[in-house]
């Protein structure tokens, strides 16, 4: 969640990043906007990091357990070793 009045009060000077924010984006409901004036709404990194967040989580729901991820990276872990233990493979 993105706290605009979070951000304005972390601000060196608090009053000027509201008036500066105020003019770019003078609406009432800009002030509780989950995006700002740099990026706007369809690039918004804070969105698009939220929107990985929960996209990691539902594929970590819908996927294995983790004993199944250490039982997988076990059997690779011996396949390379197995291998010679070298990340250079000749083609």
């Amino acid at each position: 969640e993105f706290r605009w009045e979070d951000q304005f009060n972390l601000g060196l000077d608090p009053e000027t990043a509201r008036k500066y924010h105020d003019e770019t984006l003078p609406k009432e409901a800009h002030k509780t906007a989950h995006f700002c004036s740099m990026c706007g709404p369809k690039f918004c990194s804070m969105k698009i990091s939220q929107d990985i967040r929960r996209d990691a989580a539902a594929q970590n729901d819908a996927g294995g357990s983790l004993t199944e991820a250490e039982a997988g990276m076990a059997a690779m872990s011996e396949k390379f070793r197995a291998g010679g233990s070298v990340v250079e493979v000749k083609v």
